[in-house]
């Protein structure tokens, strides 16, 4: 069953409910209009940007952009592409499309002009929709992508190499256009975060797609009074897959741009929010806050909030630990996943297994999930290796390349590159990711386990562990360490810290600086690589 018949759904039985808040805390509402009708938005005032639309007029939108789709040649197969940051407009342009019975073909809103030129051409777009913040990078290459391609523009002084959404759909029908879909028609091409090279356009059926909604709602109990606090950008899998359990159960989502921890928890208070997805900086923010006294809880109306989940990235135990010390009654989950996965959830936690934190958990609902070596052989249980999933989210295939998808889809199976491990109950723990194993003198070591470590000490904020070649081991361990603001730390105090740890884990190298974090939340670690890799070079050089 595709998705978009979740919307109908909804549209039919719940349509003047309320199906998506928009909420700008840093931006005021200069719209032109009187305060009348501005009370009628927001009835406490001048308070910060928010708009709300309804599942019928979700259903609408969604509606008239397929049928604007179809009135200009997109056919069945096709490619649209959507590039714009989180607003009220982003999922019905995503639902139209899929409507259409076109491919939806999120883009992230970092790509450079040159990026969003490679991915428009490697996944072949037929059409590309944009926001106002994209004008300059759209413009840079707008000949090679106006050929053969339909370029709209949402916002307003549409450039004069697109054309503007809001008359395209103006005069088309709101009624669905009824175009016969199934589950193995294709539906959605993700692309892979580019943490570890050039984007690869990810092809998924509708099956992948409603596999994850359904697996959504029934992880984490989504009902219908639920309300899910969306933060990441929709772009990627984990944000939408996250609201799709919203979609199944016909529930209230908000869409909150900012990540400050008081606008969190404003949020989550002032919209009675019950579910929240953080990635781990913005947990950390808030505990960080907490500890400070910045934020009191005492504030805010949080007696609603009964899950705090984490995904996109290892989750350090201590974090947990301290979370709970500040919010004992919620229940708490991690997900694992990819976007060959669909997004999160092929490994999830479960809330009934706290008990059981630092791990990934078991396979999720409908999935299956083994650790192999390098001859493709399964481990004993306890031992390193690879770890593949299987299940109805695993991608078709690496849009356009046949290779990488051999390297990775084996008999159903999909290598995650993720090194992993599984303990006598049944659970599977992270161990890191291949390409980022250090292999020195001999010893593999595996950064998160070290990052772990780290983070228990009182002054770090953030850490990440990388290798960077040396003469003597092969590679060496480099630490980059940035500290909690307000704090000072020496590199005597790190390594007396590090005393625990065998010899052959400590850190060589110790480098106080910030850690880049791409917008889901993951170390950008090739970043890290390439600019102390260089500079460690240049030094080994200079020593002779």
């Amino acid at each position: 069953m595709p998705v978009m018949e979740y919307l109908e759904r909804n549209a039919r039985e719940y349509p003047h409910e309320v199906a998506l808040v928009e909420l700008n805390p840093e931006e005021k509402d200069n719209r032109r209009m009187t305060w009348k009708e501005y009370e009628l938005i927001q009835p406490t005032g001048f308070e910060p940007y928010r708009r709300e639309i309804t599942w019928s007029v979700f259903n609408e939108k969604a509606n008239r952009f397929a049928n604007m789709l179809l009135s200009r040649g997109i056919k069945k197969g096709d490619k649209v592409a959507i590039i714009m940051y989180n607003c009220l407009e982003w999922l019905p342009i995503y639902f139209g499309a899929l409507k259409a019975g076109a491919i939806a073909v999120p883009f992230n809103f970092r790509y450079d002009a040159d990026e969003i030129l490679y991915c428009a051409e490697l996944a072949e777009v037929d059409v590309i929709v944009f926001g106002p913040e994209f004008i300059g990078r759209m413009e840079k290459n707008a000949e090679r992508l106006m050929k053969g391609r339909l370029l709209i523009y949402f916002g307003d002084n549409c450039p004069s190499f697109a054309e503007d959404y809001r008359e395209l759909v103006a005069d088309c029908s709101s009624l669905n256009p009824g175009l016969p879909i199934t589950d193995e028609d294709f539906g959605a091409i993700y692309f892979s975060s580019g943490t570890t090279g050039f984007p690869k356009a990810i092809l998924h059926k509708h099956l992948s797609l409603t596999q994850a909604a359904q697996m959504e709602q029934k992880h984490h109990g989504t009902n219908r009074e639920d309300c899910f606090l969306c933060i990441p950008p929709l772009y990627h899998t984990g944000a939408k897959f996250h609201w799709m359990g919203s979609l199944v159960a016909g529930s209230r989502a908000v869409l909150l741009k900012g990540t400050k921890p008081e606008m969190i928890l404003s949020a989550i208070s002032s919209e009675h929010c019950t579910l929240a997805w953080l990635l781990v900086p913005w947990a950390q923010d808030i505990l960080d806050a907490l500890d400070r006294g910045d934020l009191k809880l005492s504030d805010y109306e949080l007696s609603q909030w009964r899950l705090m989940h984490i995904g996109a990235q290892p989750v350090p135990p201590s974090l947990i630990k301290r979370w709970k010390g500040y919010f004992p009654n919620h229940a708490y989950d991690t997900n694992y996943g990819l976007s060959e996965s669909t997004g999160p959830g092929c490994v999830h936690l479960g809330v009934e297994n706290i008990h059981k934190v630092g791990a990934i958990g078991v396979p999720g609902y409908r999935w299956e999930c083994k650790i192999i070596d390098e001859a493709g052989n399964q481990v004993k249980q306890g031992d390193v290796g690879e770890l593949c999933v299987k299940g109805p989210g695993v991608m078709t295939c690496y849009y356009g390349d046949e290779k990488a998808t051999a390297d990775v889809l084996k008999d159903g199976w999909l290598l995650t590159g993720d090194m992993a491990m599984q303990d006598e109950d049944g659970f599977y723990f992270l161990v890191d990711r291949k390409k980022d194993v250090i292999v020195s003198g001999g010893e593999n070591i595996y950064p998160v386990q070290i990052e772990d470590f780290l983070r228990k000490h009182d002054k770090i904020k953030d850490v990440a562990v990388i290798g960077l070649a040396d003469r003597r081991l092969g590679e060496k361990t480099a630490a980059i360490i940035e500290i909690k603001d307000g704090m000072q730390c020496t590199q005597e105090e790190i390594e007396d810290f590090c005393q625990e740890l065998p010899r052959y884990k400590r850190p060589k190298e110790i480098i106080f600086a910030p850690i880049p974090r791409n917008a889901t939340g993951k170390i950008e670690k090739p970043k890290l690589r390439k600019q102390y890799g260089a500079e460690n070079l240049v030094a080994q050089e200079n020593r002779g």
